[in-house]
């Protein structure tokens, strides 16, 4: 399966996830790590922040 030894960030239920899980379009990922994965929406935070300074 493609899903396995990735992680993943699921939306739905707010934890992540390994493998397998919920549906693509409820989740963040994949990832090449636990950590990686745990600290997903704070990433897309800082990239949607860089990215908004770049646009101004």
């Amino acid at each position: 399966m493609a899903d396995e030894g990735h992680w993943f960030f699921c939306l739905r239920h707010m934890r992540v996830e390994e493998g397998p899980g919920c549906p693509d379009g409820v989740r963040m990922g994949p990832y090449d790590s636990e950590e990686e994965a745990r600290f997903a929406l704070t990433t897309a935070q800082e990239r949607n922040e860089q990215w908004d300074a770049q646009d101004t």
